[in-house]
């Protein structure tokens, strides 16, 4: 009895995700723009509805801007090249770091809200039987192709197109190109009913091209994600920028060596970024640059204290046969629901034998 009082991982999580998705939607509007412009643009978490009239909620868009309005045009005008070019960056950077540290990547798997949108739509296509597509099983093929994209739209479309066009090598246009097909900023201003973000814009035929690929990406995004999980994860750049950094954040995952995991394979099985190092590595290559510190892995694997979330020297949640056993009563590791049993009572008489 006290142990149905004590709320699982995932429900802690899920309570996470849905006052994030509330706040990072809607919260602009309880503490007022000139609130949010403070904090806006520096946590590493995408949700461009938070606050519309300043910069957005990543660090993404400033870092392009900043790469775009003051390193391209410095090196340009040499001249003007001095602290004042490099401190609003270094700010925005060390900002970005201070949150960083305290959540490390559990801010792409417990706050943004383009991911938790993903993951309710999974579930919702696990509810109607839409059958599960994985990568590493080879129903879309290796998922090993698919990760350096998120790296190409980083180093691509967050750095060097802006520097380029703040170079004037690049038309004014390609300032800032990873915004303009950003699902998350369609998706999120969607919530707030808010549709001006799905316009194409005819002014150029570059804003014209980057706005139909948003289009189609979120058509993607929220289409796919009924048969794979996290479909734009895979390839976000905020994911591959989160990457670069995760070492230095005290929060990690951490896997030990047992003897079944080479048989095993459920914690890859319950990974919604189907990472197959999980399974098979330990110590740092088990904590892979695609993790989103989600914890489903530990909380899949039926090893006592195989996988661990900790943060420094803490542990916050540890591997348990016992967790296991009682998780997979409700959901399968690949996200599945079990159905309810409908059990007759033996006293009620049936109707057809009256």
């Amino acid at each position: 009895m006290l142990k149905a009082l004590f709320p699982t991982l995932a429900r802690v999580r899920f309570v996470v995700q849905l006052l994030m998705l509330l706040l990072l939607v809607y919260g602009s509007a309880i503490v007022g723009h000139y609130a949010a412009e403070k904090i806006s643009g520096e946590l590493p978490a995408l949700s461009c509805a938070y606050d519309q009239q300043n910069a957005g909620y990543c660090i993404l868009i400033p870092t392009q801007h900043q790469i775009h309005h003051r390193i391209g045009q410095g090196i340009v005008m040499a001249q003007k090249v001095t602290f004042g070019v490099f401190v609003p960056l270094i700010m925005t950077v060390l900002t970005f770091f201070a949150f960083f540290f305290v959540l490390g990547k559990m801010f792409c798997g417990w706050v943004c809200p383009l991911g938790t949108l993903q993951e309710w739509i999974g579930k919702i296509g696990r509810r109607f039987g839409i059958g599960l597509r994985r990568f590493e099983k080879g129903d879309l093929g290796d998922v090993k192709r698919v990760r350096p994209v998120k790296w190409v739209l980083l180093l691509g479309l967050v750095f060097l197109l802006p520097l380029l066009a703040g170079l004037g090598v690049a038309p004014h246009s390609l300032g800032n190109p990873y915004c303009d097909i950003c699902p998350s900023r369609i998706a999120t201003t969607l919530l707030t009913g808010n549709t001006e973000q799905l316009a194409v814009s005819t002014d150029d035929n570059i804003s014209f091209t980057l706005n139909a690929i948003a289009d189609l990406l979120i058509g993607f995004t929220l289409v796919g994600a009924l048969a794979v999980r996290q479909p734009f994860c895979r390839i976000c750049p905020l994911l591959s920028f989160n990457a670069l950094f995760q070492r230095l954040s005290p929060m990690r995952l951490v896997k030990t060596k047992h003897a079944a995991c080479d048989k095993c394979s459920i914690c890859t099985e319950s990974c919604p970024m189907d990472i197959k190092e999980i399974s098979e590595q330990s110590g740092r290559k088990a904590y892979h640059e695609d993790c989103t510190l989600c914890g489903r892995c530990a909380e899949y694997c039926p090893q006592d204290g195989v996988i661990t979330l900790k943060w420094g020297p803490f542990k916050l949640f540890s591997s348990s046969r016992e967790y296991y056993k009682n998780k997979v009563k409700r959901e399968l590791p690949d996200g599945t629901v079990k159905p309810v049993k409908i059990v007759k009572n033996a006293a009620t008489p049936n109707p057809a034998d009256a």
